[in-house]
């Protein structure tokens, strides 16, 4: 965007608190813009036939949610949630489509944003085909790690509940809380409470890879 493009969404834009566990959208929802995360993590979730959710994304600082619904001008196909408190900006619609319009960089850079989203997506359904629970419980603990980092006592930073991690595995919520059991008896993890520390990165990474 130029200096005048930027100060005209900058000056449209509003900034809202989200309490952990609120919705930001829901999926259905009709949106009248897109939201920025400043601060916070939330859960991309699609609500499955059977009323189940599945995760497919969890968006942290300097993510854009709700531009696919904006774009496309349909209702989203996604419900964001708040997994932590949040701080969010929204900008209107009306700033992002005149822009679309009138600057064909931007245009370019929002697709190729759309094209990414569109690859974790087929990665999420690949792996949800194709690996096995624990093989996807293991890559989650990793990738929890990897993008989110550890607390000083060596826990994983992000602590989601047994319920939001069966959610992201794809499986039920017993069945995460037996192999988490299972892993901690193998010395791979650590828990206290709710929280979860990796022991053995290396198995770990072996367990995902197939070895």
């Amino acid at each position: 965007m130029s200096k005048e493009e930027l100060k005209k969404v900058s000056d449209s834009k509003t900034t809202k608190t989200i309490k952990k566990g609120e919705p930001i959208f829901e999926e259905g929802d009709k949106l009248n813009g897109v939201y920025c995360v400043r601060n916070g993590i939330s859960k991309l979730s699609k609500l499955s036939a059977n009323g189940k959710d599945q995760i497919v994304k969890l968006a942290s600082k300097g993510e854009v949610l709700g531009q696919r619904s904006v774009i496309s001008q349909e209702s989203t196909n996604l419900s964001a949630i708040a997994v932590d408190d949040m701080e969010v900006c929204f900008i209107p619609k009306e700033s992002i489509t005149n822009t679309l319009q009138k600057n064909p960089n931007f245009t370019l850079e929002v697709l190729r944003h759309m094209a990414h989203d569109l690859k974790e997506a087929d990665d999420v359904i690949v792996n949800i085909s194709q690996k096995t629970v624990k093989q996807r419980m293991a890559e989650a603990f990793l990738y929890l790690k990897n993008n989110f980092g550890e607390d000083a006592d060596g826990f994983l930073a992000l602590t989601l509940s047994r319920e939001d991690i069966s959610n992201v595995v794809g499986t039920a919520t017993e069945s995460a809380i037996r192999i988490i059991s299972e892993f901690k008896k193998k010395g791979l993890i650590h828990t206290s409470g709710k929280k979860i520390g990796i022991k053995d990165e290396r198995k770990l990474l072996e367990m995902v890879e197939g070895f």
